[in-house]
């Protein structure tokens, strides 16, 4: 099982995203989790994670985050087009050809 972290500011509408990439993701009958945190909550769980996405509102933590990852796994900001349609499953697919 694969599992994406995407790293937001609040939570608010990156919540919507993961359940449309979600629902995605089922529709192709894809075992992946999907999961959202704040910047101060990255570190305890990078070392378990595939690839980690970054909001369009936080890419100015991308440095912060590639310190984090130290180049472990993929970091890549969410378009700011598919963020802001909330295109779950462009996202998705994105993030799963990043992952091959």
């Amino acid at each position: 099982m694969k599992r994406i972290l995407i790293v937001c500011a609040a939570g608010m509408s990156t919540s919507l995203l993961v359940n449309k990439m979600m629902s995605a993701a089922n529709d192709k009958n894809i075992d992946i989790e999907i999961f959202a945190l704040p910047i101060s909550k990255c570190a305890n769980v990078s070392s378990t994670v595939d690839a980690v996405l970054l909001g369009p509102q936080v890419k100015f933590l991308k440095g912060q985050v590639d310190k984090i990852i130290k180049g472990r796994v993929p970091v890549v900001v969410i378009d700011m087009k598919d963020y802001s349609m909330m295109d779950g499953k462009v996202v998705l697919d994105k993030t799963l050809a990043l992952l091959k």
